[in-house]
């Protein structure tokens, strides 16, 4: 991998993880509004290191090891710059079924904001699909049946793969919500500080599950993951302490975050049956479509 393709997947996770972070940001702004300074002290530099080592850095190196049995966990750390072809065999064998898991989750996630969640509408299209939300489950049903009967055809672990991938869609989804509606009790200035900060923790796991799926869509480099994401994660805490005001006037990035998600997952199901991906492709898209997205919002706002 030559250093040009690395500085471009570093900087095209990191913009991936700081654009699929918003919502996660405005709920820490709210929340911290509420807390002591010591309280958010706490959370914006300590809480850091479970943020960034412990949840992006721990969760893509343990994909990768659950999804590679064979490899030690050093190996799965190192996989993608070692020089040993039985570790690169044994990543290439089961990267399909990562990827065909990965792809499905953000597919599923698209829709679901596609057809059920509020939102600002961004492309002609969505407010029909939002009235007719009712199809979501069917919609994603017959995408799941799909995949599952061409992954057969190829291989019974990436059918496996997809399946898991729907699952995990579904539990963070429930995790979500939940996070939503505590939303509302965190702001209550009679919980604890601790208790709020426990919360927050909880929640940025949860919301930190989209940006590392979606990084396997750059890279299949655990190392790269933890610095892009890392750096991303870094740059989200700075927007939760002083500039949320100024980003939620840009009201289409939450357009472009899901719409570069599709699109991160159509090409993780691409990669998995075998289509040639060049490495660029992820972070172009992504850059191109929150580019549009930021003047979009950017328009709309000198026109008000």
């Amino acid at each position: 991998m030559s250093l040009f393709s690395i500085i471009i997947i570093i900087v095209g996770l990191c913009l991936f993880e700081v654009i699929s972070s918003i919502d996660n940001a405005i709920i820490n702004a709210e929340v911290l509004s509420t807390m002591g300074a010591k309280a958010r002290r706490w959370f914006l530099l300590y809480g850091i290191i479970i943020a960034v080592f412990l949840i992006r850095g721990l969760l893509p190196w343990l994909i990768v090891w659950l999804a590679t049995p064979g490899l030690g966990p050093i190996q799965a750390l190192t996989a993608t710059f070692s020089s040993d072809s039985r570790v690169i065999e044994a990543v290439e064998k089961s990267s399909p079924m990562l990827l065909i898991g990965g792809g499905v989750f953000l597919i599923f996630l698209f829709f679901h904001w596609l057809f059920l969640e509020s939102k600002n509408f961004g492309l002609r299209g969505e407010r029909f699909f939002y009235k007719n939300g009712v199809w979501f489950y069917s919609v994603i049903s017959i995408i799941l049946a799909a995949v599952v009967w061409l992954a057969l055809g190829k291989d019974p672990l990436m059918a496996f793969g997809a399946v898991v991938g729907s699952t995990a869609f579904f539990i963070t989804h429930g995790f979500k919500q939940n996070a939503e509606q505590r939303e509302k009790d965190l702001t209550n200035k009679n919980l604890s500080d601790l208790s709020k900060i426990f919360y927050l923790e909880v929640i940025d796991a949860t919301f930190s599950i989209d940006g590392v799926l979606g990084a396997f869509a750059f890279t299949l480099s655990v190392p790269l993951i933890l610095i892009g994401n890392g750096i991303g994660a870094l740059v989200v805490r700075q927007l939760t302490m002083g500039n949320i005001e100024r980003i939620k006037k840009y009201a289409y990035l939450k357009n472009g975050a899901m719409y570069s998600i599709l699109f991160l997952g159509v090409i993780m199901l691409l990669d998995s049956f075998g289509v040639h991906i060049p490495s660029w492709l992820s972070p172009a898209v992504t850059f191109g479509v929150v580019i549009y997205f930021f003047q979009k919002s950017r328009l709309e706002n000198n026109k008000k």
